[in-house]
């Protein structure tokens, strides 16, 4: 079953390479390499922003998710041969 707000991809008129601004939930959560469900999580515990509103479609700033994945912490010993 699918969110309301996953609507289907349409072919886009934007040029090859150019991602949109506004992102769906799915896309958005495919932007941070994480799945719909552990998207939403962090959206609720504040980790990954509120989806703006244009009229009843719900859609992630790109850049807004862009300034959240930076803010996540990193893990202490990013080269596992350092471990």
């Amino acid at each position: 079953m699918r969110a309301a707000n996953d609507n289907v991809a349409l072919p886009s008129p934007l040029p090859y390479g150019v991602a949109p601004r506004g992102l769906t939930r799915a896309a958005a959560a495919a932007w941070i390499a994480v799945g719909p469900t552990l998207f939403d999580e962090m959206v609720k515990d504040g980790r990954m922003p509120a989806p703006r509103l244009a009229n009843s479609r719900l859609l992630w700033d790109r850049y807004e998710v862009d300034e959240a994945f930076d803010a996540l912490p990193r893990k202490a010993s990013a080269n596992p041969w350092d471990e």
